[in-house]
């Protein structure tokens, strides 16, 4: 019921758990800006512990602005002081919407859309004096600027903003680089080195050039996030290192299929190939160890593997295509 509210009041910039948007649909959004539009200043802001930081207090009192009903208040109230049980211990505190409760997203962009979208809206449309965009993915945050003067003067205010409500920027994690079309030409005029790159949703963003020659938005997996999945799939193996081959390649085939699914946007084809054969490889190893004599050779793994794990692809178009369905205008 909630959401059918405030679906109609969200911001179209918010992608974050609505429904009929997905992680993909504030990518997309986030390369057809910087592609298309006049950014070369990029903010990479990150909410310090948001969901366990949001004050319960402000939260129903921006409730309570859009609902008359108190016994959906009440409701709300008891689902926020039922607390968290961890080794058997509840603990209730008076700040967070509750990590794990299904209406944890949805009170978290409730919260942040009276803090920050339509604060940044109106700042947008008041104070900038050139073009700005911003892309919202729950806590994620991404806002791009023509002018630097702009985005030094909104990161200071939304800093501001943020510690009225109880909120705060990640000291080390919040940065303004230099990023767009423009910035590798900028920066070596001035005697600078490449762009940096900066993260969102699982991507590094990197300024690089086509075949051609011309400025492409190139997007490739983050190394942090493909160690760690990495890691997850080597403690599972070793699990799982007396199943059958069949049962072992069953399994594998889900796991890469579905990073597939999510990774494979152009330009990232060779990091997800990287990702296929880091797991053979692993896999390798996984059934040598079962046996000192095991004979599981590369030449051998490899006719195995093809048999279960999927080839990389690039399976989601380029995002001003399906940007230009999703929103014909």
């Amino acid at each position: 019921m909630l959401n059918a509210i405030y679906e109609g009041d969200f911001c179209g910039f918010s992608y974050g758990f609505r429904p009929g948007r997905g992680p993909h649909d504030a990518l997309d959004a986030l390369c057809v800006a910087i592609d298309q539009r006049r950014m070369s200043w990029i903010i990479d802001a990150d909410i310090q512990n948001f969901f366990g930081a949001v004050s319960q207090e402000w939260l129903v009192r921006f409730l309570e602005h859009r609902i008359g009903d108190k016994r959906i208040i009440r409701l709300i109230h008891k689902w926020l002081k039922a607390g968290i049980l961890e080794d058997g211990i509840v603990t209730v505190d008076d700040r967070g919407t509750g990590q794990g409760s299904v209406i944890s997203p949805l009170l978290g962009n409730i919260y942040l859309h009276y803090v920050l979208d339509l604060w940044a809206k109106r700042w947008r449309q008041r104070e900038a004096t050139g073009d700005m965009i911003i892309v919202r993915y729950a806590d994620d945050l991404i806002v791009g600027f023509e002018r630097e003067g702009d985005a030094r003067r909104f990161l200071a205010a939304m800093r501001a903003r943020l510690e009225e409500f109880m909120l705060s920027l990640h000291p080390d994690k919040t940065r303004l680089i230099e990023f767009g079309r423009f910035a590798a030409v900028n920066r070596k005029q001035r005697g600078l080195g490449k762009p940096e790159t900066f993260t969102f949703m699982g991507f590094t963003f990197i300024c690089g050039k086509s075949r051609q020659g011309l400025f492409q938005l190139q997007r490739k997996t983050r190394s942090d996030r493909m160690r760690v999945k990495l890691q997850e799939v080597k403690e599972e193996l070793r699990r799982r290192r007396h199943q059958s081959i069949p049962e072992q390649g069953r399994w594998l085939r889900q796991v890469v299929e579905g990073h597939i699914r999510y990774f494979a946007v152009p330009t990232n084809r060779r990091a997800i190939g990287q990702f296929r054969l880091h797991v053979i490889d692993l896999w390798r190893r996984a059934l040598k160890r079962r046996s000192q004599k095991d004979k599981t050779t590369w030449t051998r793994i490899t006719r195995i593997s093809d048999g279960w794990i999927p080839k990389p692809r690039i399976l989601h178009p380029w995002p001003d295509a399906r940007f230009a369905v999703t929103h014909p205008r």
